[in-house]
C-alpha cells in the first residue's frame, strides 16, 4: 500500500473513531484516588469544581487521544476532570465510561452527572452535566467548552446519562 492510501485510511479511520472505542470488555470500576476530594454529585462544590476546571482548560483544542492543554478528547477530558478535581480515577474511553455507574433520566440531571451523545453512527461524544442544562465538554470544533443541552444539535444527539457511584 502507497505512504498516501494508508495517510488517508489512518486519518478515516481517526475521524470515523471520534471520542468513541469499541470495546467487549467489562467497563472498569471507578476507583477512589483520594477520598478527601471525592463528593456528593449535585453538590455545589462539585460544581464549583467544575467551573475551575473549565477556567483552566477553556478552549484548550481537541486532539483525539489527546491527555494534555496541548490537545485532548471527550473523553479524556472527563477522565481528567474527574481525576484533578473530584479524585476519581474513570475508566478512559467514552465506551467504558458509558457503561459505569447508574443510569438516571435527563429530567434528574445534578451537577458532576455524566452525559452521552450519539454523534455519528458508531462516534459517541460525553461530557459532564453543570446543572441548569449546560454540559463541560471538549468539542471537536470549539475545544474545551460549555454548551446548553437543550441547543438544537445536543439535544437532537443525546444518548444516555450516568451518575458516578463510588
Amino acid at each position: 500500500m502507497c505512504r498516501s492510501h494508508f495517510i488517508t485510511l489512518f486519518l478515516a479511520a481517526a475521524v470515523l473513531s471520534g471520542c468513541s472505542s469499541v470495546s467487549y470488555k467489562p467497563a472498569p470500576r471507578p476507583v477512589v484516588t483520594n477520598p478527601a476530594m471525592a463528593h456528593v454529585s449535585g453538590s455545589q462544590d462539585v460544581t464549583d469544581r467544575m467551573y475551575q476546571q473549565y477556567q483552566q482548560w477553556k478552549g484548550t483544542k481537541y486532539a483525539l487521544g489527546g491527555l494534555s492543554k496541548k490537545g485532548i478528547d471527550c473523553s479524556g477530558f472527563v477522565y481528567v476532570t474527574y481525576r484533578e478535581k473530584l479524585g476519581v480515577r474513570l475508566p478512559r474511553t467514552t465506551d467504558h465510561q458509558s457503561r459505569i455507574g447508574q443510569a438516571i433520566d435527563r429530567r434528574d440531571l445534578v451537577s458532576g452527572d455524566l452525559v452521552f451523545f450519539k454523534t455519528g453512527f458508531k462516534v459517541r461524544h460525553v461530557g459532564i452535566y453543570v446543572g441548569e442544562g449546560k454540559f463541560l465538554h471538549a468539542s471537536t470544533s470549539k475545544g474545551v467548552t460549555i454548551s446548553r443541552l437543550d441547543n438544537a444539535y445536543w439535544q437532537d444527539k443525546y444518548w444516555h446519562s450516568r451518575r458516578v457511584t463510588f
